[in-house]
């Protein structure tokens, strides 16, 4: 069972979270699911969803909406400075962010670890793990771009949230799925969101 750690920030783009929170779990993964304050704000704003302040509450709740799947699911607060993704001694096989905000990825590149989220970064970046951060901005301004380069250069990879149109999307949904496919194929995920360019009949 292979084990990721997923942090939802308070970017724009909960829908592409959630969504790859889903897909994890029915592909039988191990989720830590870490959430920062913001985040919970943006559920509400963009998706009309309550995210429960339990740790336990927020477990039953996705193993509700996500029923039947096969992982396993847990969620830790902020401050969890206990929680298996604060220590290199127990390093998830992966760590995503999506969405992550400037802020965090500001954070994150400076070696700053001052919430649980930070923190398991730090831990994946320096025990050498793969970290894949979905920034949801535009546009990028400089300092942006100098804080990816610097994480690029430290071995985590820089997913932007930019959807393709090539696979023609019939709607929003099918859009979310490019970027939630892309991430798959960063942890080594199999998955069928979409067609493999060259596989699809109606690609031209």
């Amino acid at each position: 069972m292979k084990r990721i750690t997923l942090a939802l920030t308070g970017a724009s783009g909960m829908a592409y979270g959630l969504r790859l929170l889903e897909c994890l779990l029915r592909a039988g993964c191990k989720v830590d699911l870490l959430l920062s304050q913001a985040a919970r704000i943006v559920a509400k704003q963009e998706l009309d969803l309550q995210l429960p302040s339990g740790n336990a509450e927020l477990v039953a709740m996705f193993n509700a909406r996500f029923s039947g799947h096969s992982g396993k699911l847990a969620a830790y607060g902020k401050e969890e400075w206990f929680a298996p993704p604060a220590s290199g001694s127990n390093p998830a096989d992966a760590m995503v962010i999506c969405p992550c905000t400037m802020g965090s990825l500001a954070a994150i590149a400076h070696g700053l670890a001052d919430n649980l989220i930070e923190r398991a970064a730090d831990v994946i970046l320096k025990e050498k793990r793969p970290l894949i951060l979905v920034a949801r901005e535009t546009p990028f301004s400089l300092i942006h771009l100098r804080n990816m380069t610097a994480l690029a250069e430290a071995g985590a990879t820089i997913l932007p949230a930019n959807p393709g149109f090539y696979h023609r999307p019939q709607n929003v949904e099918q859009v979310i799925d490019f970027i939630v496919a892309r991430v798959l194929d960063q942890l080594v995920i199999e998955h069928q969101l979409m067609a493999r360019w060259g596989d699809a009949t109606d690609l031209t």
